[in-house]
Order: structure tokens, then C-alpha cells, then sequence
């Protein structure tokens, strides 16, 4: 102990660490930090530099944090970018940025394949894992609603969580998968050797199927979308679902993990539309995560649709107008001819 701390002195840059072997200070020290912490250790000096670089620090950190990074596809993908895993986690670990973006991609340009990374966490253990490639260059994904399932809607997938049940039934239940359930959905661009976290990690929102009963548990991530209809902020929801079911005091199951992109006026993107978010996002970082931009959006999205309600009420009275006008028109015609 009293090696370490005079090792730990030197950490203004006027010394060495000599006395303390690199790899005692890499796997009782730095090993034990969080990402941001070990980032910033990288700007100490040279020589932390040096040794907080080291990939497997990084391979480690990204594995705990996501289990799906274990993946063999993911790791030999991971392996090709810039600096290996430390530039896996800086693209995946969320520094939002709500500047706009515009939608002025050309086609050559969209990612040819994705891969996406899932994970979901129950008291931050983890309970579901999945990676799924897509191929996103046929006209057919292009053109077509963008939807990608990581969880097959005819199938479940089992949970040790007991489904909570009590006095207060559902409420009580809601509130406990918002407060317990997170989950993260890494984008991966191959090509591009770049990734980006569209999760907002906590629940937005929890609601219970009308019909069905299930809880629908939403990890939305609002995206500036680049301009519409002359308007220089227009924002597009990357919405995660995740659909849960079961009895009360028996096992909880998943039904559904899927991702959507829906514009301000809850229109559904297609498959190039949602590239281009996906692949200025990945390249940027540009989003706005948490329950305050989600329920902000939402807010702005039911302005639109009061807005557009207003504007076909406008127009049918306008219609019925000139429809009446033109009715007395051919009668009065008709009468005092």
C-alpha cells in the first residue's frame, strides 16, 4: 500500500511510476475505473497516456457494460476500428448534441449492413442479450417501413423477474419496470467503423396494452431530422419498445424488442429515411436522450396533429362553403331565368 501511494504522487507528470510495475498499476488501478475516469486519465501524461490506452482496459470495460460486445461479430468488427475498443466506447456512450442535421445524404453513401447490439438489464443484470445483422441495401428495406425486431414477435424470451402484483395491480407494476428495467441498443456501422447508442438507457415511458395487458416498456431517443416543410429543427423519434408479459408472481416474459423511427407527426420513416438519421447520428452523435426531450416531443407532436386538425377543419369549411355558394349560384340561375 505504501508503494502504491507514493506512485500515485507522480500524477502532475514530474515523476515516474518505476515504482510501481505497470501491470500492478493496470490491473488493481485502472482496471476498477469507469470509462469517463479512464478517458480522463489518458490526458494526465505520457505515460498514463500509454498505459491507460491499452486495449484490453477497454475490451474489459465494454464487455461488462455490454455483454453483446462478447459477440464474435462484434469483437471482429470492434477490432478494425480506429483505436479498438476505446473507440467503440467513446461512440457508444452517450454525449448527446441537439444541433440539427440535414437530410441531404446521397444514396451511395447509406450503410450496406448494420449490426445492432441489445441489451437488456433488470436491476442492472443483465437478462437479455442479442446481435442482429441486417442487410440494408436491397430497394426492398429501402423503401419499405423501417422496423427491425431483435426478438422474433412469435417468440418469448424467459426472465428470472417475478411479475409484482398487490393492491395497487397495475400501477404498482408499471412503476417498478420503469424504475428497474434499462436497456441499451448499440448501432454498429461496419463500413464506417463507427457506433452509436440510440437507447435512452431509462424508460421514457410504461404503459399496459389496452386489449393485450402487456407492458410496454419505451426507450425513446429524439433525433434532429434536418428540415420539413420550412421548418429548420423538424425531430425524429428513434423509439425502442420492449413488451413484457406475465401473472402476477410468476415469471416475467419478454414479447417484443424492436426499434421504429417515427417523424413529428408520428409517421412511420421508411428504410433510407431512417439510414440517413442513423448513419448522420452514428457519424455525429446528435440526439437528445431522456424522459424531459421525450415528453417534449411528444408535447410538440400533439401541437402538430392540433395544428393539422385545424387546418382540415379550415378546409372543409371552406369547401362546404363554395359547395353551398355554388348551390344557391345554379338555383338562383335556374329561378330567375
Amino acid at each position: 500500500m505504501t508503494t502504491a501511494t507514493s506512485a500515485a504522487v507522480p500524477l502532475g507528470g514530474s515523476a515516474s511510476f518505476s515504482a510501481l510495475h505497470s501491470d500492478v498499476f493496470q490491473s488493481h488501478i485502472l482496471a476498477r475505473l469507469d470509462g469517463p475516469s479512464l478517458a480522463s486519465l489518458t490526458c494526465v501524461s505520457s505515460q498514463l497516456h500509454a498505459l491507460s490506452t491499452e486495449d484490453h482496459l477497454w475490451r474489459n470495460l465494454c464487455s461488462s457494460t455490454w455483454p453483446s460486445v462478447n459477440h464474435p461479430r462484434v469483437q471482429q468488427t470492434v477490432s478494425t476500428f480506429p483505436s479498438g475498443h476505446r473507440s467503440f466506447f467513446s461512440d457508444s456512450y452517450p454525449f448527446p448534441d441537439p444541433r440539427p442535421l440535414k437530410l441531404d445524404v446521397d444514396s451511395s453513401a447509406l450503410p450496406t449492413e448494420l449490426i445492432f447490439a441489445v441489451d437488456v438489464y433488470y436491476q442492472n443484470e443483465i437478462i437479455y442479450s442479442k446481435v442482429e445483422e441486417i442487410d440494408t441495401s436491397s430497394s426492398w428495406f429501402l423503401s419499405s417501413l423501417f422496423r427491425v425486431d431483435v426478438l422474433d414477435p412469435k417468440d418469448s424470451a424467459s426472465s428470472p423477474v417475478k411479475c409484482i402484483g398487490g393492491g395497487d395491480g397495475d400501477e404498482t407494476w408499471v412503476k417498478h419496470m420503469e424504475e428497474n428495467l434499462r436497456l441499451s441498443w448499440i448501432v454498429i456501422d461496419p463500413v464506417q467503423k463507427r457506433a452509436v447508442n440510440m437507447s435512452s438507457r431509462r424508460a421514457v415511458s410504461v404503459q399496459r396494452h389496452w386489449l393485450t395487458g402487456d407492458v410496454q416498456v419505451r426507450f425513446g431517443t429524439v433525433v434532429a431530422g434536418g428540415e420539413r416543410r420550412g421548418c429548420a429543427r423538424e425531430w425524429v423519434e428513434c423509439g425502442v419498445v420492449v413488451t413484457c408479459c406475465g401473472k402476477e408472481g410468476g415469471e416475467m416474459q419478454m414479447r417484443e424488442v424492436s426499434m421504429v423511427m417515427e417523424d413529428i407527426e408520428g409517421k412511420g420513416l421508411n428504410g433510407r429515411e431512417s439510414l440517413v438519421i442513423l448513419g448522420r447520428v452514428t457519424g455525429d452523435g446528435r440526439r437528445k436522450e431522456g424522459k424531459e426531450k421525450y415528453d417534449d416531443f411528444q408535447q410538440r407532436k400533439k401541437q402538430r396533429k392540433e395544428e393539422n386538425q385545424r387546418q382540415e377543419k379550415l378546409l372543409d369549411l371552406a369547401c362546404i362553403t363554395i359547395g353551398v355558394a355554388g348551390f344557391l349560384t345554379f338555383w338562383s340561375v335556374v329561378l330567375f331565368k
